[in-house]
């Protein structure tokens, strides 16, 4: 029997962790879906469903405008933002998601490269008019989640918007009850990528598209 994907990227990610890299499995489990040797559970082909229903009911228009995809993967997201005029970047962490996204999209108008969300380069300070972050936050230890929503609401321009999609748990649920990753995002967790100038607009919580037993948070940021 197959083992289940999500068992092997918690085996991936906690053998990253004890070895004090909690961000290297990343590469581990994206290199080994390239191999055939895993399957990277949030990889389905297509963007988010909560993505497309925001493309649906915000009709974003993106020419002359920028876009930031965060944990880009395989590409799947950045190709829908693409589709809507914007000169898009993608970024990931790991070599091989990029390369996975250049080989999924061979003729593709975004730029796909390899950055960290911890350490961005220094000139993606509030340069994306639209910044989508799918996921990557909560897939990271819990020490580290307050570090990277910063450096989300860091690459917001002026006037521009940030959209978070992730796992939600209830704000009483106690951290050493989560056995991640994922490690899903309290609703204070959510209202922490706010600050002075960059506010929280729209704040769903609806069923998962693909599992209607978990909750999942959309939100919507305006930068002043």
């Amino acid at each position: 029997m197959t083992e289940d994907p999500e068992v092997v990227t918690r085996r991936i990610a906690g053998e990253a962790i004890e070895r004090d890299d909690p961000t290297g499995w990343f590469e581990n489990l994206y290199a080994a879906a390239a191999d055939g040797e895993a399957v990277v559970p949030w990889d389905r082909g297509t963007a988010h469903q909560l993505l497309a229903d925001w493309i649906a009911e915000a009709e974003p228009d993106g020419t002359g405008k920028t876009a930031v995809i965060v944990g880009a993967g395989t590409g799947w997201d950045a190709e829908l933002i693409v589709d809507r005029g914007y000169d898009t970047t993608a970024f990931d962490i790991s070599p091989s998601a990029i390369e996975t996204a250049h080989r999924n999209h061979p003729a593709s108008k975004a730029h796909y490269v390899v950055a960290d969300l911890l350490n961005p380069p220094a000139d993606w300070h509030q340069a994306f008019d639209l910044v989508v972050e799918i996921y990557t936050v909560q897939a990271l230890p819990i020490p580290l989640q307050p570090a990277a929503v910063t450096h989300v609401s860091d690459l917001v321009a002026p006037g521009g918007t940030l959209l978070v999609i992730a796992a939600a748990r209830p704000d009483d649920q106690p951290d050493t009850t989560l056995q991640g990753p994922p490690w899903p995002l309290t609703r204070a967790t959510i209202r922490s990528f706010t600050t002075p100038d960059l506010h929280l607009i729209q704040l769903d919580q609806a069923p998962s598209p693909t599992d209607p037993t978990l909750l999942r948070w959309r939100a919507e940021y305006l930068r002043d």
